[in-house]
């Protein structure tokens, strides 16, 4: 932005010199004012009216007709004026008035300058003799002053006006180039100062150096607009020094200065309902703060409240905070500008309707996490399953729930999906048993069934996480062709460690075979033996460390 601003010298001192050099040109050359064309107005439905303008001085407004078009007539007017004007130097004008059957002449120094008809007194309202009086008294101010303002010490005293703006302004884009160079320093300072610790603090989320760059902007882009509208008053003021230049001053002083006026007026206006906001977001403010204190209460337990869960506490608030944010809205709506027009009413239903066709999925979203958080089903920190998922509910949002699985990766379920899915909960107890954790192998029919269920429970009772009551069993799932699938159940509370307590299952079941001679392997079909595949031997009823153990005593 430094290099933005380095010409601005440059171009001002340019700028100044030109404009000052068109204001002495145009006051060397007297050249007429145009007439300033009106919107044409309807009167009496067929006629219209028009300004008789000199110097960019409104003097009345006339009447035209269809033969004589009101622009055209107040045109003459001026012509005739300027030419009565220019005529002569004398410091006063002989107004005369002649009564004619088409209406009152206006004669300056003998030379007629308009009829004052019946016509005009009716668009002013007023007496004929009286309008022509007001009309003569308006035609000689505005010819003293058109000479006035065309001597020789106006012409010097509006080039020295013309030069103390030029002053004025070279001082003012002085005074924007210092408060430019000022605001570099002090942004740097600033940043140094303050943004520096946020950068530190929110582990540069926040970055100094753009927030800086931001506000350098900011303010450089305000600066811009100062000095153009600096240089256009400069303008203005410049040619209005002048007579022959004073209209388009006039004009460029209007197009600026009458919606800069509007905008502050219509500021002014608005005070009283900006107030009326301000309370309404103060009140909604402070009954949001109320609110946060006593979800923190029950949060704590200060306030007992039944059944209502802890984890419950930060999705009502939410909640209840935009049910109070919408009232409020409700509220300041009629005090927002132009709530009331058409345009602002129509882009509420576009939008509306925009939400409505494209917010379906959403929507559905946050209506499922409001269900996924108050039926109860799912808390923080339960062990579940969804789909081919498994982990730890860590968090449970308005629009997604996230897991943290058994391989420390971070799941995030919508919970559209989470509604429509079948949720598996490992950490909910149906009754005081715990889950019911299993596992199936496949043993031969020649191994003796009472070993083998004996085997699978002396695993069991070797897990760590497994219970000792209820006594773990075996159920038979299958007789399959080649096999007998048993199936170990045993209770146990622990739901977040399945996995490792299956594991160590798996171990224990193996090395308790092992121990007792019996291969874990589920045989294939290859031919019909020549002996049975049935127990050679009954089992004695104890197992090889049993055995072990009983010799030892």
């Amino acid at each position: 932005m430094s290099k933005f601003f380095k010409p601005f010298q440059m171009l001002s001192l340019l700028l100044s010199i030109a404009a000052l050099t068109c204001a002495l040109l145009t006051a060397a050359m007297a050249q007429e004012s145009p007439v300033e064309p009106v919107e044409n107005e309807s009167f009496d439905s067929e006629e219209f009216k028009a300004p008789v303008i000199v110097d960019g001085e409104t003097l009345f407004d006339i009447r035209g007709s269809s033969a004589l078009p009101a622009p055209e007539r107040a045109e003459n007017i001026q012509a005739a004026i300027i030419s009565v004007a220019e005529s002569s130097d004398k410091a006063d004008v002989d107004i005369k008035f002649e009564d004619t059957d088409l209406g009152t002449n206006i004669l300056a120094d003998g030379t007629l300058i308009t009829i004052v008809t019946e016509a005009d007194a009716q668009l002013d309202q007023m007496e004929l003799s009286v309008l022509t009086y007001l009309h003569g008294n308006a035609i000689r101010d505005a010819i003293l002053e058109y000479r006035s303002n065309r001597t020789d010490e106006a012409r010097v005293s509006g080039a020295i006006e013309a030069a103390a703006w030029t002053l004025g302004f070279v001082l003012f884009v002085t005074i924007i180039l210092w408060l430019h160079r000022r605001i570099q320093r002090r942004t740097l300072i600033f940043v140094r100062r303050y943004l520096r610790d946020v950068e530190e603090v929110t582990a540069k989320s926040v970055q100094a150096e753009a927030i800086s760059a931001l506000i350098r902007y900011g303010l450089s882009f305000a600066l811009l607009i100062i000095f153009f509208l600096g240089f256009y008053y400069y303008l203005s003021f410049v040619l209005l020094a002048f007579a022959e230049s004073r209209y388009f001053a006039q004009l460029l002083l209007t197009y600026l200065t009458e919606p800069v006026l509007l905008i502050f007026k219509g500021i002014l206006s608005y005070i009283p309902n900006l107030i009326m906001l301000v309370l309404i977001s103060w009140v909604t403010l402070y009954i949001i703060k109320g609110m946060r204190v006593f979800f923190d209460a029950v949060e704590a337990g200060t306030f007992d409240m039944g059944d209502f869960e802890k984890h419950w506490v930060n999705p009502t608030f939410n909640i209840a905070r935009v049910v109070v944010i919408l009232i409020a809205l409700v509220f300041a709506v009629p005090y927002i500008p132009g709530s009331d027009s058409a345009a602002f009413q129509g882009l509420t239903i576009l939008v509306g309707a925009m939400l409505s066709l494209g917010a379906n999925s959403v929507v559905s979203n946050m209506l499922a996490g409001l269900f996924v958080i108050y039926r109860r089903s799912t808390s923080i920190g339960d062990r579940i399953q969804i789909g081919d998922h498994i982990g730890d509910v860590v968090q449970i949002k308005l629009m997604e729930t996230h897991l943290k699985s058994i391989k420390n990766e971070l799941v995030s379920i919508p919970n559209a999906q989470l509604m429509n899915s079948e949720v598996v909960n490992f950490s909910k107890q149906t009754d005081g048993s715990g889950l019911l954790l299993h596992t199936t192998v496949g043993i031969g029919y020649e191994e003796p069934p009472e070993k083998v269920e004996a085997m699978l429970i002396e695993a069991a009772r070797r897990t760590n996480g497994l219970r000792a009551r209820p006594e773990p069993f075996v159920l038979w799932t299958a007789l399959a062709d080649y096999a007998i699938n048993y199936q170990i159940n045993a209770h146990t509370t622990r739901g977040n460690s399945i996995p490792k307590i299956k594991s160590d299952l798996h171990r224990n079941i193996v090395n308790v075979f092992n121990e007792n001679g019996v291969q874990i392997m589920t045989p294939s079909y290859m031919a019909d033996p020549d002996e049975p595949k049935i127990p050679t031997h009954p089992w004695d009823g104890h197992l090889a460390h049993e055995t072990q153990e009983d010799s030892d005593k």
